[in-house]
């Protein structure tokens, strides 16, 4: 996530963002102080969440082509969200800019799933890119670090998107309707009993095809925290601990739901 703050001074909206009373926005406005996040790097789902968590919060703010613009005055509460956003669904790509030097690398022979893994390994390493069809564009000072993924990948030594042995149909359904009924009643017996069989069906090294393997790392987590709450409730005198399952649930939920 890249971003261009234009600094200024506006204690009169700060103070009312702080107290959480609406602030007046016009983004046409010249002498309005506005922050500006670069988001081309998200795709469609990724910025309707974002913009849904934005609305429910009552947060101003406008699109203007890939950039999301807010006031100045409640640039620290965004900054907030950007960062639970970076945990549920990040990390996020860094785009290359466009005047910025590159070296041009042609996938056209790869199969989607490796490049695929391509995509999240540059991403993990925070290597600037932009891909163009088949072919993927990278920071020209990165180029060795990518040649060594590339051979990473074409000597197998990096899992590829889909392969190996695949987790139930509907798995992602199941972890978020299952998830959503916890996060309501944290002592529902069907729904304790599927998310723990469930753990032992998945792999967090076997994504299902075409969902990126970070966001599959965190289902899969998420789901294993869960039947370990199931496992320690069970175990301890007091019961049920609800409020540690209903957060577990509602950070599952979070996950998946861009994916259901």
């Amino acid at each position: 996530m890249a971003f261009v703050n234009n600094k200024g001074e506006d204690e009169q909206q700060s103070e009312r963002a702080d107290s959480g009373q609406p602030i007046d926005f016009d983004p046409n406005d010249p002498d309005e102080v506005k922050v500006h996040y670069d988001l081309e790097a998200w795709n469609f789902d990724q910025r309707a969440e974002l913009s849904e968590a934005l609305a429910a919060a009552e947060l101003p703010h406008t699109w203007d082509g890939d950039e999301l613009v807010i006031p100045e005055a409640i640039e620290a509460t965004v900054d907030a969200l950007f960062e639970r956003f970076d945990e549920e669904l990040g990390p996020f790509p860094i785009v290359l800019a466009d005047d910025e030097p590159f070296t041009t690398f042609n996938l056209d022979e790869w199969s989607l799933a490796d490049r695929n893994t391509l995509s999240d390994s540059l991403i993990e390493a925070e290597i600037p890119h932009r891909w163009k069809d088949t072919t993927v564009l990278v920071a020209a000072d990165a180029e060795h670090a990518v040649d060594e993924l590339l051979d990473a990948i074409e000597a197998g030594e990096l899992l590829a998107t889909g392969d190996g042995v695949e987790p139930p149909d509907g798995a992602l359904g199941t972890m978020f309707v299952t998830a959503d009924k916890l996060a309501k009643d944290p002592v529902d017996h069907e729904s304790r009993t599927r998310l723990h069989d469930l753990a032992e069906q998945i792999d967090a090294a076997h994504p299902p095809y075409g969902l990126a393997p970070r966001v599959w790392k965190s289902a899969v987590a998420g789901v294993q925290a869960i039947s370990d709450q199931v496992v320690a409730d069970a175990e301890s005198p007091k019961g049920v601990d609800e409020s540690a399952m209903i957060g577990l649930a509602q950070s599952l939920r979070a996950v998946v739901r861009p994916y259901v």
